[in-house]
């Protein structure tokens, strides 16, 4: 990043600040091993990602001619070309880990990825074997000469181009892609001793990339001719689902059409192995109509995001310790939900806390026969969900069923697909949403028939209905029978599902508009406590901090003496600590085994129980508080707003492990543990204090 202040910072060179983060995980040698290998792959999957959505979305603006400066001050062929050389440089270090550092640190651990040359004779053997029984018949190579045009190259495929000379010693070139529908890193057996035993023997894995399997045995596929030699290279492209109002009048058709479509969309990026002459490079960038710097080369194999398969070699020693999420005693097997809410308030922390008490309320709901409607909105909620599950056996027992599902989900269309005709097959009605406002808010809500009348139990969360991800990614939750919750609740989903327009919900926080008005009525609340002299103080945790305007309402509350905490995993646009302009402002990114996710918003409205703390879906960005439907939701319970604020904020902002500040330049530096203070990882103490550790 820049050295020279700027009142915003780039929103995609933050981003790759923070993917810098996670390759650093990466690197820490304190990590387990294949935890490492974990966030390598991540840092790799984060990449493509990257270049899919936002890099595609700079390269339109290029080709459009567009020459407008972003706030940051940068243009669209600036910023791709800052980004060209940041990827280079990350990519490089990345390569230079995992071969100089993770690799033969597997090895000793007893995982090795040979190359193939480097196999014994029966190793070879093994893989002949494997690759005329299984891979062969998959492959197809297409060749390329006049007649033959140059293939389409799928989003995301790894391929082979081959250079070979005919009969004739004429050169040609052919293309060869490499089946994404076979294990990318091949198994080979292990060179063992007669002495090993059975013991020693299964703590050995062997693996070979499948690329130089099929290129050693191209011969097979080229029969007569003379194989030269072969690169590998990779392709990305535009994967940006774009719905146009006009031309979706079926969501659902729109959708599936528009997946087919991302196979197609313009290449983005080109990576190709360092060693691959420049013709040749020449060769595909003319033919894949990407422009050379828009290529870039790699001294480790690539499509590295398959090192993730790795992960799940049974080898507890090299991974983070198994723990037991806590299930709160209030909502213990066998507790009656419905009483247990009507008490109080609760709130889970995930992972820490269990999701299985998430899951049986909707199960719980289910089979009460005074349950007489269940309405849900679905994102990401993962593939055989025990959710999904559940509304369906609602709907097949006559329960008035609607699930708000978004269709629009970034990579899980196809499975949203798959899960609305399944639930309407049960009787559920689906909805998809405005085509506009993709529905983001996560929302439950159970209408209940009790003997003093009806009464709605509302689940709200900051993160998805996704039993696997609850695991893995943090996140808040909420239950209540609060009156006005369930009121607004019950308004949203008029929203959602029919033609009602609402815009006095009564404890809720909705978007469009809703939550920009209620984050910014408070911080204006905070600017005039501390001008009072009664000080001013807060709290915000959350993805990303990308909206100007609210940045700039944060820079105007700094410079009125508010106190500002920001906790932001990834991208930030604002700058911290410039004098005059953000003295008081901190920013801190914690980058973990957990990902961070759970958006907390703090207010201390002058302290003595009456801060005020939301919890929800949206992050400070504009489509989060402008082109989505989301929700935050109030904590009003007393003892609930403590625990938000002694337990989970000040934990968070004590990190001195994981955590890193955002300097004024851009750059992020590791908390530094004072010397009055011990090492203090706030996932870590959540773990200890949440969670059963099952170490052994």
């Amino acid at each position: 990043m820049s050295t020279v202040t700027k009142r915003y910072f780039n929103r995609e060179l933050s981003w790759l600040e923070f993917n810098k983060r996670v390759l650093e995980e990466a690197m820490d040698e304190s990590t387990p091993l294949l935890e490492r290998v974990k966030y390598l792959a991540i840092f790799h999957s984060n990449l493509d990602e990257f270049f899919m959505i936002r890099v595609s979305g700079l390269q339109e603006q290029v080709e459009a001619g567009l020459t407008d400066q972003s706030p940051d001050g940068l243009t669209a062929r600036e910023q791709l070309s800052i980004i060209r050389e940041q990827v280079l440089e990350q990519k490089l270090i990345a390569d230079r880990a995992l071969q100089t550092e993770i690799l033969p640190r597997l090895s000793q651990a007893g995982i090795h990825i040979y190359e193939y040359k480097n196999l014994n004779k029966r190793q070879k053997l093994e893989l002949k074997e494997y690759f005329l029984s299984t891979i062969f018949p998959v492959l197809t190579p297409l060749a390329v000469d006049p007649g033959h045009p140059f293939p389409h190259i799928s989003n995301l495929s790894l391929n082979l181009a081959v250079v070979i000379r005919d009969p004739e010693g004429v050169e040609r070139f052919a293309r060869v892609k490499i089946p994404q529908v076979l294990p990318r890193l091949v198994p080979v057996s292990m060179t063992t001793s007669t002495n090993e035993t059975a013991i020693q023997r299964s703590r050995k894995h062997g693996f070979v990339w499948m690329e130089q399997v099929v290129a050693a045995h191209l011969d097979q596929l080229f029969r007569g001719m003379k194989v030269l030699k072969s690169y590998a290279f990779h392709v990305i492209r535009d994967a940006d689902l774009e719905i146009r109002e006009d031309e979706a009048g079926d969501l659902l058709q729109t959708i599936e059409q528009s997946l087919a479509r991302r196979r197609f969309g313009a290449v983005t990026q080109l990576t190709v192995t360092a060693e691959m002459p420049e013709h040749i490079q020449d060769l595909l960038a003319q033919n894949l109509e990407i422009e050379k710097e828009y290529v870039f080369p790699a001294t480790a194999a690539l499509g590295s995001s398959d090192l993730m398969s790795l992960v799940d070699i049974d080898l507890p020693k090299l991974k983070f310790p198994i723990f037991r999420p806590r299930v709160p005693n209030a909502l213990k097997a066998g507790t009656d939900f419905f009483t247990a809410i009507r008490a109080h308030d609760i709130v889970l922390h995930h992972p820490y806390d269990s999701f299985t008490p998430v899951v049986e309320f909707v199960q719980a709901a289910t089979k009460d026969p005074d349950v007489l409607a269940i309405k849900q909105t679905i994102y990401r909620v993962g593939k055989h969900s025990p959710i999904l599950e559940a509304l369906a056996e609602a709907g097949d027992e006559g329960k008035q069923v609607s699930v708000m599902l978004e269709l629009k989900a970034r990579f899980d269309e196809e499975n949203n697909i798959e899960s609305a005709r399944a639930l309407e097959k049960a009787g559920v009605h689906v909805v998809f949403g405005d085509i506009e406002l993709k529905t983001h808010c996560k929302i439950l809500l159970i209408v209940r028939r009790e003997p003093d009348g009806i009464r709605r139990y509302v689940h709200l969360s900051t993160g998805n209905y996704n039993a696997r991800t609850s695991r893995m990614y943090t996140d808040l939750c909420l239950f209540t029978c609060d009156p006005e919750i369930g009121e607004d609740a019950s308004a949203l989903f008029n929203v959602l599902t029919g033609y009602s327009v609402n815009n006095g919900y009564r404890k809720l926080f909705v978007s469009p508009g809703g939550i920009r008005k209620g984050l910014a009525d408070r911080i204006e609340r905070e600017i005039e406590h501390a001008k009072s002299g009664a000080g001013g103080y807060i709290c915000f945790k959350m993805n990303s901090l990308t909206d100007f305007d609210s940045a700039d309402l944060l820079y105007k509350a700094s410079q009125a003496g508010v106190k500002i905490d920001l906790i932001i995993r990834s991208s930030c646009c604002l700058v911290p600590g410039v004098p005059g302009l953000s003295d008081n402002i901190r920013v801190v990114s914690i980058v973990g085994r957990f990902l961070e996710h759970h958006r907390i918003y703090y207010f201390q409205n002058g302290g003595d129980g009456n801060e005020e703390i939301f919890l929800g879906s949206a992050d400070i960005m504009q489509r989060n508080l402008d082109r989505r439907v989301e929700t935050l939701f109030p904590i009003t319970d007393r003892h609930l707003k403590r625990t938000m604020i002694n337990h989970v904020l000040l934990p968070h902002l004590k990190d001195n492990v994981k955590a890193r500040d955002l300097g004024a330049d851009g750059t992020y530096h590791r908390v530094p543990v004072k010397d009055d203070e011990r090492p203090f990882s706030v996932q870590d103490w959540f773990l200890m204090n949440h969670a059963t550790d099952e170490r052994h």
